[in-house]
């Protein structure tokens, strides 16, 4: 039976971003997956309580901030709990996560500034994910993912 893959909502071009875009992943292998049924999708941020659109926030140490300062650290908090629930419940094989988001990026990550600076880091959904065993991805490392899924299938 071929494991469920849990996936930022973000990423199948639901509008719950920030800024009310999307970002859908457009590559065969995703669409793929998601034509097979396999993926399981959740926008933390969303879930957490914050509005769509909402302010751009980003991690400040264990905080999220938004630009104006205020802390949302809650909601996100919230949301990666909520996350971590479902990806549990379904028994995900693995995340593939928005990259560079406060609550999904997985390699990188705002630095806080809000002056589009990057920095190696992660977002806290991402980060409460691998404390339990989970291995997150961005939706950049589809490569890495593929090697993964093809491992944990023939199991």
């Amino acid at each position: 039976m071929k494991k469920k893959i849990l996936v930022s909502a973000c990423l199948l071009g639901h509008k719950v971003r920030y800024d009310n875009g999307d970002v859908p992943c457009l590559d065969p292998r995703f669409l793929k997956w998601h034509e097979e049924g396999r993926l399981v999708h959740i926008c933390p941020e969303v879930v957490g309580g914050l509005p769509t659109p909402r302010p751009d926030a980003q991690r400040q140490g264990d905080r999220v901030v938004t630009g104006i300062g205020n802390d949302v650290t809650e909601e996100f908090e919230i949301g990666a709990q909520a996350t971590l629930s479902l990806a549990q419940t379904h028994d995900v094989a693995l995340a593939i996560l928005k990259q560079d988001s406060p609550s999904c990026g997985s390699l990188f990550i705002y630095d806080g500034t809000f002056t589009d600076n990057k920095v190696p880091g992660e977002g806290r959904t991402t980060e409460l994910l691998r404390k339990h065993g989970f291995e997150v991805y961005g939706e950049d490392q589809l490569d890495e993912v593929e090697q993964r899924i093809a491992a944990i299938d023939v199991q």
